[in-house]
């Protein structure tokens, strides 16, 4: 009886070794065996293929293979994400998406995949807090004042955006739509053209991204008036928030994260959220985002990350209803 009882308990040790955890499984099999794709849905050199980039050589690094940027820049991040969903699901492509995806899922009536149902999520990289900047020759130094002026000329000051359907439209539309004031939209292809025209003086105002406009802030070239954010930012600690400003409630930052193709193994999945989590608590990464105006994200594991994509699209849904904006 105890020796069957001792080839039970072997055989059921030998099953148990089996069924090691997919991430240990993956780990053994030496993922990756060749170069990764890491889709960029953005052009290079913006804050995306920054973030991009950074953590990228960190996989290579560590997983001592390439990850491979491949910039597929267009209509606001949804033409890389559609490459991204339809590819194989084997963990050598991955696609770094920003708060568009979230906004790109209720603004766009057809787009080519299904932005919860197509993916899975890996890990969120970063944040970026949003900023309200204006032309120094605008006649209005603080956020009251602003709104003071819009609602003393309906219609007569512009706000740029980096393109319809983007973070900088929908942020600035959700701003008019708690203030009640009235600005016109300019749209322009990208955030560099847009800052470009709001240092030029062709638009008067934009809701940027702090990394994208803080040089040009500390150069007297934007006048900035207060962080979109839900807290200030270490980049810019004198920089109050639009909800300190008499905007209480407004609440929008530009995150960073990676997704795969759904289907990919597991293993792959959580294997890749380690890299990122040891990526950016590394102290040059750190500083290299301090310095940009990007704060890494506290990690967070895969089953976190979806359920903030989806909080996400919740969010920017009821923002583009409540602010009126129609879907293209």
């Amino acid at each position: 009886m105890k020796a069957t009882n001792c080839r039970v308990l072997i055989f059921l040790f030998g099953l148990a070794c089996l069924c090691v955890t997919p991430s240990l499984a993956q780990e053994r099999q030496g993922y990756p065996l060749r170069p990764v794709r890491f889709i960029i849905p953005f052009p290079p050199s913006g804050g995306t293929d920054i973030v991009g980039r950074s953590v990228g050589q960190k996989f290579a690094e560590r997983l001592g293979q390439p990850f491979v940027i491949d910039n597929r820049p267009g209509a606001a991040g949804t033409l890389g994400c559609a490459i991204a969903a339809k590819a194989a699901a084997d963990g050598y492509t991955i696609v770094l998406v920003t708060a568009s995806f979230a906004i790109s899922a209720s603004y766009y009536k057809n787009l080519a995949y299904d932005p919860v149902g197509d993916f899975d999520a890996v890990g969120l990289v970063a944040s970026q807090p949003a900023v309200l900047v204006t032309h120094p020759s605008v006649q209005a130094t603080s956020v009251k004042e602003l709104i003071a002026l819009a609602r003393a000329n309906p219609n007569k000051l512009n706000y740029a955006s980096g393109g319809a359907g983007g973070i900088n439209h929908l942020a600035a539309e959700m701003l008019k739509s708690m203030t009640g004031i009235r600005i016109v939209h300019v749209p322009y292809k990208g955030l560099g053209p847009a800052l470009t025209a709001v240092v030029a003086g062709e638009v008067q105002l934009m809701v940027a991204t702090l990394g994208s406009s803080l040089p040009l802030i500390k150069s007297g070239k934007l006048r900035a008036l207060a962080l979109g954010a839900g807290k200030r930012s270490s980049s810019a600690p004198d920089l109050a928030t639009l909800a300190e400003s008499g905007v209480p409630g407004y609440e929008v930052d530009n995150w960073y994260g990676v997704l795969v193709p759904r289907g990919t193994p597991q293993g792959i999945i959580d294997l890749l959220n380690k890299q990122i989590a040891l990526a950016i608590g590394e102290q040059e990464i750190r500083e290299r985002f301090a310095a940009l105006g990007f704060e890494p994200a506290t990690p967070s594991t895969p089953r976190q990350f979806a359920s903030y994509v989806k909080s996400e699209i919740a969010k920017w849904a009821r923002a583009m209803k409540d602010a009126g904006v129609t879907r293209e």
